[in-house]
């Protein structure tokens, strides 16, 4: 039976909380969900194509995307 491979912790977020893509290579956007939820926040909308959309974060700490 393999053992698990083990996970590297992912970095700090710089101010801002933009980090860069993995390799240092142009890519996707990454935000630490901190900077999202900050101030306690339970809940974001984000707006795309004129359409609302919810993300919040559940008591176990998982995250929930509506429409």
């Amino acid at each position: 039976m393999p053992s698990p491979t083990p996970q590297r912790p992912l970095p700090s977020p710089p101010p801002g909380g933009a980090l860069p893509a993995p390799g240092g290579l142009p890519g996707p956007r990454r935000i630490a969900s901190e900077e999202l939820f900050a101030g306690g926040a339970v809940e974001v909308e984000i707006l795309h194509q004129q359409q609302v959309y919810r993300l919040r974060r559940t008591a176990l700490g998982k995250l929930i995307l509506t429409k």
